[in-house]
């Protein structure tokens, strides 16, 4: 496809042009339709090129390749015009080496060298003033009309070659109630292209001054509006400088041309509950919102109406808070190193104490997350080390588990222990988990004590972890979830007044320990594999997999074949009873040893449910 300039009225003494070849060799890249539309222009040496290329493909959110020159088949005597931006400013820059050597109002002095060089167009990453309108928020410009502020992150793109950088991105401040109107229109206006990359703190992304941009003028957040970061074709020119190479030119900052690169349309895809992106909240303290499909969306709710039936009809029904299962799964999608906690001695004259709900939910939770390559840890009474090592040992010899997992103890001591537990060298910025989940693990009460679902005191078989939960409220960085059936279990302090209202002794064992997040489940083990499969659901997303890469690297195929493999299963669960049944762990209703969890039998009631939860999962029901 031929590329040709749209020139803008203006005075003829300012015009310059690009001027191709009568038959010029230009590959396009795209496939859209449309009229003419703005690119920026990246002119490499020939022996760069597929190199670079490829560096586009694997980074198309900052890099959107529309098309590219063939060697000595085109002439660049002079500039472009520029799409509304001034005529009169420099139109190139020149770099050396990787070092900027200056700006050029025309290449016409380097046509010798550019007879061995490629020239790549690059599609402009947000033209959202279209978005602005159709979301219907006024239009604002960048002060006095000059190019918006793009900041370097600390995002590295996908490394090809020679070619490695950061992530540039722009930033625009969207009120808060139009957030989810202004993101999807700017998909349905240019798909993928106008996905957001990042939406909350700045500095999650490495970006510690907005007022300091690398590139452009600064933009103003007023009060009580939220900072939304699209990817910048301007990562370009840090990729450019990274490269090294002794000659390259790129479009200077703010400058493109208007070539018959026909305009982007949104794809078919992008109109689908399949690409429709939906915003959701998932942390306040650093302020941070994720994304993800309206079909992810509705898949994760249904999970949690699944599990929140009440088998034991104890009145959980009252406790329910709807997402958040969904928020939960969100903020675990986004960490990195993940801390579990189970354990409800519920059983204090019997050896071990342990009930059968919550190992098997956490070590299947657990065994996803290795799957995600995330780090993940286990904290465990000390009383009961010995027994969770038994459990982890024959989880990984029968396949439950992939790898060992560390498990750790915390006995509490000073005030500053918990702190000194969950951060490196005590520092809250350099936290060692940034994401604490617990399941069917005993929750401190408002006097101190423990208890179970009979009111027993069972503070003499608990360590202080519930002081992790508490300290993580104040280091900004850490999430948690709790998952519970009764109210008495650690993160519950959410929905306390609801325990105490509606749930039996809820007066006296009502956990008064928060979690960011509150899963409710008739079986707590249920929330553990309704946790896995939100994640399984997420990671297979292609809206919510572009938002963690931030529009760079590859993407995953969906439902990779290892993420698969590490779903819960009827199999690999029964395998995990098993082993709890064979370490003499009870039920705890029954107080039975046998395959049965809270008094439920496991072929029939948790089969069924995994088999349901597996379900609406992959959608082979």
């Amino acid at each position: 496809m031929t590329f040709i300039l749209h020139l803008k009225a203006c005075p003829l003494a300012a015009i310059r042009s690009l001027i191709l070849q009568k038959k010029p060799n230009i590959r396009s890249m795209s496939s859209t339709i449309g009229g003419p539309r703005a690119a920026s222009v990246v002119v490499l040496p020939r022996a760069l090129a597929p190199a670079f290329e490829t560096f586009c493909r694997a980074n198309r959110g900052p890099l959107p390749l529309l098309g590219r020159s063939e060697p000595g088949t085109w002439a660049l005597t002079a500039l472009g015009t520029v799409s509304g931006t001034r005529t009169d400013r420099p139109q190139f820059r020149r770099y050396e080496f990787g070092t900027y050597t200056g700006s050029l109002a025309s290449l016409e002095e380097h046509s010798e060298q550019l007879g061995d060089m490629v020239a790549f167009f690059l599609g402009c990453s947000a033209p959202l003033e279209g978005a602005w309108e159709k979301a219907g928020l006024p239009r604002r410009d960048p002060p006095g009309h000059g190019l918006a502020g793009a900041y370097k992150t600390t995002v590295p793109c996908a490394t090809v070659a020679g070619f490695c950088c950061p992530l540039v991105v722009t930033m625009r401040p969207v009120p808060k109630d139009a957030l989810q109107r202004l993101v999807q229109a700017s998909c349905s206006l240019l798909g993928e292209q106008g996905q957001p990359v990042h939406i909350g703190d700045p500095e999650l992304l490495g970006i510690r001054d907005l007022s300091r941009p690398d590139y452009g003028d600064p933009v103003l957040c007023p009060p009580g509006e939220v900072l939304v970061f699209w990817p910048s074709q301007l990562t370009s020119l840090e990729a450019v400088s990274g490269s090294q190479t002794p000659l390259a030119f790129t479009s200077a900052p703010g400058s493109t041309v208007m070539a018959d690169l026909k305009d982007l349309e949104a794809p078919a895809s992008c109109l689908t509950p399949e690409g429709i992106p939906e915003v959701h909240l998932v942390s306040q303290d650093p302020l941070h919102y994720s994304i993800a499909s309206s079909s992810a969306v509705q898949k994760i709710r249904e999970l949690e109406t699944v599990i929140a039936v009440d088998p034991g009809n104890r009145g959980i029904g009252h406790l329910l808070r709807k997402d958040e299962l969904l928020r939960a799964s969100l903020a675990l999608s986004h960490a990195r190193s993940v801390l579990l906690t189970t354990g409800f001695p519920t059983h204090f004259n019997h050896e071990p104490p342990e009930e059968t709900d919550g190992p098997p939910g956490a070590i299947a939770l657990a065994a996803f997350l290795q799957a995600l390559e995330k780090g993940v840890s286990m904290v465990v009474d000390l009383r009961a080390l010995s027994l969770f090592e038994k459990l982890v040992e024959e989880a990984v010899e029968q396949g439950v588990l992939k790898t060992p997992l560390p498990l750790l103890t915390y006995q509490g001591g000073s005030a500053g222990a918990a702190k000194a537990f969950l951060c490196d060298e005590r520092d809250p910025k350099s936290p060692r988990f940034d994401h604490l989940v617990a399941i069917e693990r005993a929750g401190r009460a408002a006097d101190g004590n423990y208890y179970n679902a009979r009111k027993m005191n069972i503070k003499h078989l608990v360590d202080p972890i519930d002081d992790l939960f508490l300290a993580a409220q104040k280091i900004p960085g850490i999430a948690s979830t709790g998952v519970g059936d009764g109210g008495n279990e650690l993160g519950m302090g959410k929905v306390k007044e609801a325990v105490k209202s509606h749930i039996r002794n809820g007066d006296v064992i009502a956990c008064d320990v928060e979690a960011d997040f509150a899963v409710i489940a008739g079986v707590s083990n249920w929330g553990g594999y309704a946790l896995a499969c939100a994640l399984y659901i997420l990671n297979s997303c292609e809206v919510h997999g572009r938002y963690l890469r931030k529009a760079t690297g590859p993407s995953h195929p969906p439902g990779e074949q290892h993420w698969t493999e590490a779903l819960p299963s009827v199999a690999k669960e029964e395998k995990m009873l098993s082993i709890l049944v064979q370490q003499g762990v009870r039920s705890g209703v029954s107080g039975r040893v046998g395959m049965e969890v809270d008094g439920l039998p496991f072929h029939g009631t948790h089969a069924q449910m995994i088999q349901t939860l597996l379900g609406v999962t992959t959608g082979r029901k």
